[in-house]
């Protein structure tokens, strides 16, 4: 029987989406790798900004005081969720993929004809197709690194052979938003920095699961999406000491040039920083109040991953009596992976198995996810691509337990 200390009921009951019918039926959203739920402390700060005070920065009245406030809070909030030197490091921008086309920009204005970057099949194309178009504009040559099968793993061994003095950025992903799969970021890092290059890092599947830690990784810069973690539709991007001002970013020329503020172009959704706010509180709320922000946060992370790692277990537990059903990724906790699954059918489509399972309120995603380069080395491109069922801190046995009834009846409908 599964047993748990986790306060499940407590946090499902946070979530509006959670507790709707549909069709007067259950929903089951298995699908948090494209996008979480939110709990209500967040709608309701949105909603709390927008009513009241929505104004711009910069004025010398209440409300723009009070957005200008918003804004260095969401800072400090942000800087606390991966542990930033300041909150001057913080910046923020549409989501992850508008601040990496931006960012790739700004990067690339220092490359020369001649020079080498690494991308990686195992990320979302934000990190990739970004770094190969600016790569192109300025004639520096691309690498992109192969992933080990079946545990898709990076293939570390294929990066060593690439990183050389030419070698100027890698960019990499923290976690698969495909097969879940952890990279050891620590260890790319040190091959960038044994020749002088930066390393950027999508750690937007990443943070839902695992508090991050930007002091400790070592990289230049880091970004993740809001809505991928319980918050709203805002990016978020780490910029480290180093580079905040020695970079020369695209900009309007009135715009200011100081502090994290001149890599944000035009006017942010300041209701979003304010949704950013209360998500942040709210991942912390499993911690001891007394504490600061970021022990709040260490704590209630503990007990997110112990309940995920159940899941986890008892989710790969009842995938193996299925054995015409393959998984990508590692089937165990111990080699590290997030609670997302790639599966795939032998002879199966996996889109027309999504669909199926929609029509009973299971909510799972089926495709590339725009990871083109791993679904293209896996021959995964026909047939619907791969099914992905992504778990969340906020799912439950029982979710898993109708997923799987309903896929059992899928395959052995088409059968």
């Amino acid at each position: 029987m599964f047993r748990t200390d986790f306060p499940i009921n407590a946090v499902r009951q946070t979530f509006p989406a959670l507790q709707q019918t549909h069709n007067d039926k259950p929903v089951v959203f298995l699908d948090g790798p494209g996008g979480s739920q939110i709990p209500d402390v967040v709608l309701q700060s949105m909603l709390a900004y927008l009513s009241h005070y929505n104004a711009n920065l910069g004025g010398a009245f209440f409300s723009s005081q009070i957005t200008t406030n918003t804004m260095n809070e969401a800072r400090y909030y942000g800087a606390s969720l991966i542990n930033a030197e300041q909150p001057e490091n913080i910046v923020f921008g549409a989501n992850m993929t508008s601040l990496t086309f931006h960012m790739s920009r700004t990067i690339a204005r220092r490359w020369q004809s001649g020079d080498e970057i690494i991308v990686t099949n195992l990320d979302h194309y934000a990190n990739v197709s970004s770094w190969q178009q600016a790569a192109q504009d300025k004639g520096v040559l691309v690498h992109q690194i192969d992933v080990c099968l079946p545990e898709c793993d990076l293939d570390y061994e294929h990066l060593a052979s690439v990183v050389n003095e030419k070698t100027k950025l890698i960019a990499v992903t923290m976690a698969s938003n495909t097969t879940g799969t952890i990279v050891d970021i620590k260890r790319v890092v040190a091959l960038a920095k044994s020749v002088g290059a930066m390393v950027y890092v999508d750690a937007v599947h990443y943070a839902p699961h695992y508090l991050i830690d930007v002091q400790d990784l070592g990289c230049d810069f880091l970004v993740c999406s809001a809505y991928k973690f319980f918050g709203p539709h805002i990016g978020l991007m780490y910029i480290a000491p180093k580079w905040l001002k020695a970079l020369n970013p695209y900009k309007v020329e009135p715009a200011t040039d100081i502090g994290p503020g001149r890599y944000e172009t035009g006017t942010q959704s300041f209701e979003a920083l304010a949704g950013l706010i209360a998500c942040v509180e709210h991942l912390g709320s499993l911690g001891d109040k007394k504490q600061p922000l970021r022990q709040r946060l260490e704590r209630s992370y503990e007990q997110y991953q112990r309940y995920e790692h159940q899941l986890t277990e008892y989710f790969l537990e009842k995938l193996q009596r299925f054995p015409q059903v393959r998984l990508y990724g590692h089937s165990n906790l111990q080699s590290g992976r997030t609670p997302t699954f790639a599966l795939k059918v032998s002879g199966k489509n996996a889109l027309e198995i999504a669909q199926t399972l929609a029509t009973n309120n299971i909510c799972v995603w089926s495709g590339h996810f725009y990871a083109k380069g791993l679904v293209e080395q896996l021959r995964c491109e026909n047939e619907g691509g791969l099914l992905r069922v992504g778990l969340m801190h906020y799912n439950t046995v029982d979710e898993i337990d109708a997923f799987f009834e309903h896929f059992e009846q899928c395959l052995n409908s088409a059968s």
